[in-house]
């Protein structure tokens, strides 16, 4: 009785592994590799912050009131607005604001081309 237990537990144990292995022959990427790599391919796209960049920004999320009054493009102060925006101000995942990689992850993650 024991030793019938012991080759049931075994053969349950053995079913088990194998389920966990795909034998497809296809390599497997989990959703957060394909994420990466989609978000890899469009920093590469990516030419760094410039105005042309701000202008593009600031069409796809405003900034200022509409009569012409709001923070310089590109200032400190206007990538605060454009986090607060975008509802993501204080996100761990943000570089600081004066640095070029802020401008990678709002682009990677928030603007479309208008190509």
């Amino acid at each position: 009785m024991v030793m019938q237990i012991k080759i049931g537990l075994l053969a349950v144990a053995v079913l088990a592994l194998v389920g966990c292995f795909d034998n497809s022959g296809e390599p497997q990427v989990s959703q957060n590799e394909e994420a990466g790599l989609v978000n890899s391919a469009v920093i590469a796209d990516f030419q760094g912050c410039s105005n042309d960049w701000y202008q593009q920004v600031d069409s796809q999320v405003v900034t200022g009131d509409g009569q012409g009054h709001g923070p310089d493009l590109g200032s400190n102060e206007w990538r605060s607005v454009v986090e607060f925006k975008l509802g993501i101000r204080g996100d761990s995942a943000l570089a600081d604001l004066n640095r070029e990689e802020w401008c990678h992850y709002i682009y990677a993650h928030y603007i479309q081309d208008s190509d």
